[in-house]
């Protein structure tokens, strides 16, 4: 099958990243692979090698060459990342392909993850399209998620053996990480409420932590309250340039505790398997705290891990406490149980494939 997907980049690398993922894995099962997206620039860093068989196009605002589409098949399934319009000559594409051949093809809206009932809800509905090129298609709403009535999550079918085979040590030093045994955390933020406190508890705790600040926005949040780069005390800091996927990865696999943003990392922070603390995005009238609940029930969070994501949120009277030696193991216990709940699951594009042939 062929398969087009759309991606607007909003403000950050995730949406990006989320489609890049997709469209790899789509590839590598043998499907070509058109990703239409705004603003590629992060793929220069995050993947220079590209992927045989994804075609990366620029989705702009000038009309797509009539010559491009008469040379070029129509796609038997066009998604649209997160609720973006495609490009209304693909659409038409699409369409009259569709009626000239009487072969059914598939218009996915893929969602943004969630935990909250109404995704199960929801999930594999359709959606007729009344206006446009494509007006008398129906789309069909798709949604990732945490249990086996969602989309599931993007999973690499070899993760596990990659996951098995990975060199810690040799992969630290290869990021100029001179690691001796200290406890690694990665932060992947944006510019979270409690990152002050953190970095004191850091700080004054009794044995020692490296923090591995990601490149951009967490990188800036962290200079911003320690101007000198050396915080002192039992804390030190390693600041990481931007790293390609898989690298993000390994950093992952690398630390003992993870800060993460957004949606790709968090979960590339489930299948990392070690605990983890989720920066929700923040919306309007503060509707993320259900959101951020939601995941939190769906985990099975302690009470302590609970109170540290309300704490790390910004969530009114919740005060950050670093965990004890007790309350740490009961994190990681609480991270090992969701990954294992999840790999009985079947993956994301396991999921698609299958929902894409009923539909055809």
């Amino acid at each position: 099958m062929r398969w087009d997907i759309f991606c607007k980049v909003i403000d950050n690398h995730g949406d990006l990243g989320v489609c890049w993922r997709l469209a790899r894995a789509l590839a590598r099962g043998g499907d070509p692979v058109r990703l239409w997206v705004d603003d590629a620039s992060a793929l220069a860093w995050m993947a220079p090698q590209g992927c045989p068989g994804v075609e990366v196009l620029a989705w702009d605002d000038k009309p797509i060459a009539a010559e491009h589409l008469a040379t070029s098949a129509a796609p038997d399934v066009l998604i649209e990342a997160f609720g973006c319009d495609p490009v209304p000559a693909v659409v038409a594409q699409f369409a009259q392909a569709m009626e000239k051949d009487g072969r059914k093809r598939c218009w996915i809206n893929l969602e943004y993850l969630s935990a909250e009932p109404y995704v199960e809800r929801l999930h594999g509905l359709p959606s007729p399209v009344f206006r446009g090129p494509g007006a008398g298609l129906t789309k069909h709403f798709f949604y990732p998620g945490f249990t086996s009535a969602t989309g599931g999550l993007l999973r690499e079918d070899d993760l596990a053996a990659r996951q098995a085979a990975f060199d810690r040590k040799g992969w630290l030093a290869s990021q100029g990480i001179d690691w001796r045994g200290e406890r690694l955390v990665s932060l992947f933020s944006y510019e979270p409420p409690a990152l002050a406190s953190l970095l004191a508890q850091l700080k004054s705790a009794p044995e020692p932590t490296r923090l591995v600040v990601t490149s951009g926005r967490a990188t800036a949040a962290v200079r911003a309250l320690c101007p000198s780069g050396e915080p002192g005390g039992a804390l030190s800091i390693h600041w990481l340039a931007h790293v390609l996927q898989e690298d993000f990865d390994h950093l992952l696999w690398s630390c003992d505790l993870n800060f993460v943003r957004g949606e790709d990392s968090l979960v590339r922070g489930l299948w990392a398997g070690a605990p983890l603390v989720w920066q929700i995005y923040p919306q309007d009238d503060d509707a993320h705290h259900e959101k951020l609940n939601a995941f939190l029930d769906w985990l099975q969070a302690p009470e302590s891990l609970r109170r540290f994501h309300h704490g790390w949120n910004g969530f009114a009277r919740a005060a950050l406490a670093w965990p004890q030696a007790a309350e740490f193991a009961s994190w990681r216990q609480a991270a090992h149980a969701a990954r294992a709940r999840l790999l009985a699951q079947p993956d994301l594009v396991t999921n698609l494939r299958r929902f894409v042939a009923q539909k055809s």
